[in-house]
């Protein structure tokens, strides 16, 4: 934070170009200037908001619903990431990663049952309308404004073009009960279905194993173990889906 008089910036140092999109979107708050400096670096100030992060709770609003269906339809961040050399992200691609994660770790019957099941369902799962997906909406990167007129969604290094149902599977598994999701779906703008059903739940299981992993590469145990007792539901879960 930087501070002149009575105004306030937020300093980010070699930020991606794609900020400039994001703030021109009105999904982070504005970019006001951009410098190289002379050492190389480049800074940028975008304006200083106060406000807070969304409860766990608040994550089942239409506010939400809104921005995030926002996100997902806006031309501008899909041809920018395309530019920053972005390749669209497959059910086939994030599988193979999983399996190659997988490798080396106790091949417990959770996990071999989960990778079992996206290796059986990637190609149903598979959607060919890729989008700009933000791929890590816990609710501490969503920013309310002071007056809570302004709805932000931040931390974006993990952006990829990727089915939609990639960032909708978190939100839902994580903050909507079960039998809310085809109401919240509603405010997205769209019908909960079979497909989408089974995207869904692919992107669940996929996410689970992708957060399992990072947790136990971090020595975050008990992290990890949370992950694991998620993992043993939505293999349940899965089954009496697919069957």
């Amino acid at each position: 934070m930087a501070s002149s008089g009575g105004n306030k910036l937020f300093i980010k140092r070699n930020s991606s170009p794609f900020l400039a999109v994001l703030s021109a979107e009105g999904i982070v708050p504005k970019l006001l200037w951009t410098r190289r400096m002379d050492n190389g670096d480049v800074l940028t100030a975008q304006k200083w908001m106060n406000g807070r992060v969304l409860t766990p709770k608040e994550m089942s609003s239409e506010q939400v619903a809104g921005l995030l269906k926002k996100i997902h339809s806006s031309e501008p961040l899909l041809s920018m990431l395309r530019r920053l050399g972005k390749k669209p992200v497959t059910t086939q691609h994030m599988l193979n990663t999983l399996v190659d994660q997988a490798k080396g770790r106790q091949e417990t019957r959770a996990l071999c049952q989960a990778i079992n099941f996206l290796k059986d369902t990637a190609e149903m799962a598979e959607y060919p309308i890729k989008r700009v997906c933000h791929s890590d909406i816990n609710h501490n990167n969503w920013m309310l404004s002071h007056d809570e007129q302004h709805l932000y969604l931040v931390d974006w290094d993990q952006a990829v073009i990727a089915d939609p149902a990639m960032d909708l599977a978190m939100l839902l598994y994580w903050y909507v009960e079960e039998d809310q999701w085809e109401k919240w779906l509603a405010l997205y703008g769209i019908e909960l279905n079979h497909m989408l059903h089974l995207r869904l739940l692919w992107h669940m299981v996929a996410m689970t194993l992708r957060f399992m992993f990072w947790h136990q590469e971090h020595a975050e145990m008990k992290k990890m173990i949370l992950f694991e007792k998620d993992l043993l539901w939505l293999n349940e879960y899965a089954a009496k889906f697919v069957h």
